[in-house]
């Protein structure tokens, strides 16, 4: 049996570590607490400025992800000044309810990819598989998600804008044409995530 990479021995201790997503979240309190996140997630397209890019997609992902993302906000491990602001004023259940609402249906794997997957991605589908979908609560899904938002997003864990210890070991390997590569990659999966669940259950949700 081929021994597992230290890198991947550790991403997985570590998730199964994490304080997972209470399955007693309440969706329904999330949804009056996530007012505010509708004036950037909840419009399709719209743009973070300085640097710029498509604010993610949120409607699909794993609630447990979006839990620890938003504690990464909160702690200054992600840069992000609007992100902190709103973090800060939240305890973790109202984290843990608004994820709950953002999600949705969360994305399912569907063990088929869409094209050729780069060849940087090999150590990518360990966590976040051939599809997009990430194998574990704590790791994101990146199917569908926008190219530019996966571009920046793995910029900053390259740069150390974003301070974590696994993603900045597999982002530090990685050229510009990489990056490139895997934001396309991913991005073009389906089905994929969606800017909020209600433009999803409007039927307009791209590629789902």
């Amino acid at each position: 049996m081929t021994p597992r990479p230290a890198w991947l021995a550790l991403s997985l201790t570590l998730a199964l570590l994490a304080p997972g997503f209470s399955p007693a979240a309440d969706a329904i309190r999330g949804g009056k607490l996530a007012y505010t996140c509708h004036g950037c997630h909840g419009i399709p397209a719209y743009r973070n400025a300085y640097p710029v890019y498509n604010v993610p997609k949120l409607g699909g992902q794993h609630a447990a992800y979006m839990v620890a993302a938003l504690k990464e906000y909160k702690s200054g491990d992600r840069a992000h000044p609007t992100m902190y602001a709103q973090a800060t004023t939240l305890a973790d259940a109202d984290l843990a309810d608004i994820a709950a609402y953002l999600s949705g249906t969360e994305l399912k794997p569907t063990g088929r990819a869409v094209g050729t997957a780069p060849k940087a991605s090999q150590t990518c589908v360990a966590c976040h598989g051939n599809d997009g979908v990430g194998i574990l609560p704590e790791y994101p899904n990146l199917a569908g998600q926008h190219e530019d938002y996966i571009v920046n997003s793995l910029r900053s864990y390259k740069s150390g804008v974003r301070k974590n210890a696994i993603m900045a070991g597999m982002a530090a390997v990685l050229t510009e044409k990489d990056i490139q590569e895997l934001a396309m990659y991913y991005s073009a999966q389906r089905p994929g995530l969606c800017a909020t669940d209600e433009i999803r259950a409007a039927g307009k949700c791209e590629g789902q």
